[in-house]
C-alpha cells in the first residue's frame, strides 16, 4: 500500500498591493474599535482592533486604544501605496474622532467622512437604562 504524499501548505506571502486611494471603515463599539483599511472595491488591505493591539477589558472601548488601532492599520496600509482614504464610520462608541484624528496623524489624507451608523426604525427593542 503505497502513501499519500504530504501537500505542505504554508501561509501565502503577501503581495504588495499598489492602492493609492481606499476607504476606512472604523466600527467603535461600546466595547471596542475596529479599524479596517481596504481598496475602493472593499477588499481588506489591513485591519486592527484594540483587542488585537492587547487592550483588555474596559480600555478597549477608550478613545486612545481606538487611536492606536487606526495607527497600526494605517502603517499597514500604506506600505501597499494607500495615500487617501474616505472614511465610514460605523457606532456610538468613544473612539470615533480618535481614530479618525490618528488617520489623520499617520499621513494618509482624508477626502470625505460619512456616518453609516445603522439607525432601527423601530426594530428591536433597546437594552435596558443602567442604574449604578
Amino acid at each position: 500500500m503505497a502513501k499519500a504524499k504530504k501537500v505542505k501548505r504554508g501561509r501565502r506571502r503577501k503581495e504588495r498591493k499598489n492602492v493609492e486611494h481606499g476607504c476606512a471603515h472604523i466600527r467603535s463599539t461600546f466595547n471596542n474599535s475596529m479599524v479596517t483599511l481596504t481598496d475602493s472595491m472593499g477588499n481588506a488591505l489591513s485591519w486592527s482592533s484594540a483587542g488585537a493591539l492587547g487592550f483588555k477589558g474596559s480600555r478597549k472601548s477608550t478613545p486612545y486604544a481606538a487611536q492606536m488601532a487606526a495607527e497600526t492599520a494605517a502603517q499597514a496600509a500604506m506600505e501597499h501605496g494607500l495615500q487617501s482614504v474616505d472614511v465610514y464610520v460605523k457606532g456610538p462608541g468613544a473612539g470615533r474622532e480618535a481614530a479618525i484624528r490618528s488617520l489623520q496623524a499617520a499621513g494618509l489624507e482624508i477626502t470625505m467622512i460619512k456616518d453609516v451608523t445603522p439607525i432601527p426604525h423601530n426594530g428591536c427593542r433597546p437594552p435596558k437604562r443602567r442604574r449604578v
